[in-house]
């Protein structure tokens, strides 16, 4: 591939700029002559803070506005989380690579250390996530979830300032952000599932860079990228009937994808489907339709 500049678009926050560089440091090393540029964009979450990330404005509102400057060609590259990306595609964007992934489970984060159990009955967790709270009140219906938005470091804050005794946010923003000291417990069974993708990196081209798309690929991991098509295939079959907050993980080992899987309501309905990595996407669907038809809802 011929030298050229790549600009990789991304949203400003520490935890994107940090997960842009480890994308940046990866096609450096596999292809030396590229010149790599970092783009500093804005999105709409980041723009409405404390703005829920339900309905309409929760649909690619970290997202939109980078694939848009990709489009635009403003940028040649962009760089998500995997997490923040629609299950729908965009016409004229293709998923490139799913490079890496950090610890996907999502972790407690108290100001003195407490884990979920040791909490006093009424303690205050924070999160906005819908998922977080379902999964946080079927464990401990006795502690009172509050709403807690904004960027990793925000979020921090605001517990030590004491808006909430605890918080629940993703293990990778906290590793990716050297804050890994203030996990308190690792939230890692099947009562916590972590959204699908949780963890991982997107990195998307448009279709119709074929010399960027080409290098890119070479950063997939093909192992991942399974994991990663089962648990959003899983998300998607939801997207047709069920609202329920959901959770899913897949792992590969031994050539076989294992991928757990659920949803939280009134109670956890949760499952675990094995197979090849090749039927990744069908591993999807069939835990979905495992984990709706468990509890009562109509795909």
């Amino acid at each position: 591939m011929s030298a050229r500049r790549l600009r990789i678009g991304t949203r400003r926050s520490r935890l994107a700029l940090a997960q842009t560089r480890l994308v940046a440091d990866l096609l450096r090393r596999h292809a030396p002559d590229i010149d790599v540029e970092i783009v500093e964009l804005s999105s709409l979450g980041d723009e409405r803070p404390d703005a829920p990330l339900t309905g309409t404005l929760g649909v690619g509102v970290f997202t939109s506005r980078i694939q848009k400057a990709l489009l635009d060609g403003v940028v040649d590259v962009a760089v998500h989380s995997l997490k923040d990306l629609p299950v729908k595609g965009t016409p004229g964007i293709e998923l490139a690579a799913v490079p890496v992934r950090e610890d996907p489970w999502d972790a407690l984060v108290s100001r003195d250390g407490s884990t979920l159990r040791e909490l006093p009955a009424g303690a205050g967790v924070g999160t906005g996530s819908p998922r977080r709270a379902a999964q946080i009140k079927l464990v401990r219906e006795d502690l009172i979830v509050k709403p807690l938005r904004g960027n990793v470091e925000t979020r921090v804050r605001k517990l030590d300032d004491g808006e909430v005794d605890a918080a629940v946010l993703a293990c990778a923003g906290l590793i990716r952000l050297q804050l890994e000291n203030r996990i308190s417990e690792r939230l890692n069974s099947l009562a916590f599932l972590p959204a699908p993708g949780q963890g991982a990196l997107a990195v998307e081209t448009r279709e119709s860079d074929d010399e960027a798309t080409e290098l890119l690929r070479r950063l997939d991991d093909s192992d991942l990228r399974a994991c990663i098509t089962a648990e959003r295939a899983f998300l998607e079959v939801l997207g047709g009937g069920c609202r329920q907050p959901a959770g899913a993980l897949a792992t590969v080992a031994n050539g076989r994808l294992e991928l757990r899987a659920g949803i939280y309501g009134e109670t956890a309905t949760t499952t675990t489907v094995t197979d090849a990595p090749g039927f990744a996407a069908d591993i999807g669907r069939r835990a979905a339709e495992t984990v709706l038809a468990g509890a009562g809802i109509d795909g």
